[in-house]
């Protein structure tokens, strides 16, 4: 993949941004934080509260990250900052409107897979920009795409069955267009963007076989 801008140039976007939102990355974090947290209790309202949350981390990476400050170095990200706006309002259509996600973490493969990436969205996705010689303010940091992607892919594990799989649609386009980007441009923690798509995919693809399956077993022969 051709990039048509430096490293240093990506980086200095980020210096920039980095710069103008002050705590932002912080408060963020703290709304994902948030999110994970009610996804453990109970309530008639939090599945709700965490779909508002997702839709304002995606909202905040369209119109700030990608329509504020990466379009003037690359002007398909006025693409790309719609399709950021475009999930967030999935979000809140699935999740507020209709009330069609439940998070619900359990010790499954899925669940396992979906805690890892949460993790390594939130925690060990800094510390690997710090050990790659990203040191702030001239790295990625939370409400980033890529970090965000990879820890909104890892939530979106923990929904409960049935959910509409159009929400993972986005996500998972972004993992293919920021993981080309992360290996074009060496930027080493965004790699587990391209992990977190192919875990996606391939458990997406299990789970429909299995759904086909179960379903073709319980149809009584003629």
């Amino acid at each position: 993949m051709q990039i048509p801008f430096t490293i240093t140039e990506f980086m200095d976007v980020f210096i920039r941004y980095n710069q103008a939102i002050g705590p932002m990355p912080v408060v963020l974090a703290v709304l994902a934080l948030v999110g994970l947290g009610l996804s453990f209790r109970g309530g008639p309202h939090k599945d709700r509260i965490i779909a508002v949350l997702l839709g304002l981390l995606w909202a905040w990476t369209g119109i700030v990250y990608h329509i504020g400050f990466f379009a003037a170095l690359n002007p398909p990200a006025y693409v790309f900052g719609a399709l950021f706006v475009l999930q967030a309002l999935v979000f809140l259509w699935a999740g507020v409107f209709r009330g069609e996600l439940t998070f619900r973490p359990r010790a499954s493969l899925r669940g396992i897979v979906g805690g890892a990436l949460i993790l390594y969205g939130l925690v060990v996705y800094p510390l690997l920009g710090y050990a790659f010689g990203h040191t702030y303010p001239a790295m990625p940091t939370f409400g980033a795409p890529c970090p965000t992607t990879i820890f909104t892919i890892g939530l979106l594990f923990w929904l409960a069955e049935p959910w509409p799989r159009y929400v993972l649609f986005i996500p998972i386009v972004w993992s293919v267009i920021g993981g080309s980007a992360a290996f074009a441009l060496g930027v080493t923690e965004d790699y587990g963007l391209v992990v977190a798509g192919l875990f996606a995919i391939a458990i997406e693809i299990t789970e429909t076989m299995r759904r086909h399956s179960g379903r073709s077993s319980a149809v009584p022969p003629s």
